[in-house]
């Protein structure tokens, strides 16, 4: 147990950026190869969200250029701070309603975006540190 986890802290905070990155751009390319667009705007309007379709493709073309940029490390802050909006976005219109748990002990609930915020903030800190030193 000695070498565990086997990567620096450099290393894995990359790894956590890249990999966050990679959850937001395939959940967007899902969202079109499903077709799912018009539904999850037809939703946000019945919330009583303006234009929801315009604006789930705004989520959707968002998450696949920031997610690019921030798999690269390309103004990692800054697309942090677009992710934690839409996240926070989602918690507030989506999930709180349905409690905490996503699987086993409830459907769609909270954890998992409440776990994507840290990451984010783990993530954006990380690049501050970075052009700190």
């Amino acid at each position: 147990m000695k070498q565990y986890p086997y990567l620096s802290l450099a290393q894995s905070l990359m790894l956590l950026r890249v990999a966050i990155a990679i959850f937001f751009m395939a959940h967007a390319a899902v969202r079109i190869a499903n077709g799912s667009i018009a539904n999850f705007g037809g939703s946000l309007e019945a919330k009583g969200l303006p234009a929801g379709v315009a604006l789930v493709w705004m989520i959707t073309v968002y998450e696949l250029s920031a997610g690019l940029m921030m798999a690269l490390g390309k103004y990692t802050c800054l697309m942090t701070a677009g992710f934690a909006v839409i996240v926070i976005g989602g918690i507030v219109l989506i999930h709180a309603r349905l409690g905490w748990f996503v699987g086993e002990h409830g459907i769609g609930g909270m954890e998992y975006s409440l776990s994507l915020l840290v990451s984010l903030l783990v993530i954006a800190a990380a690049d501050r540190a970075k052009d700190e030193m």
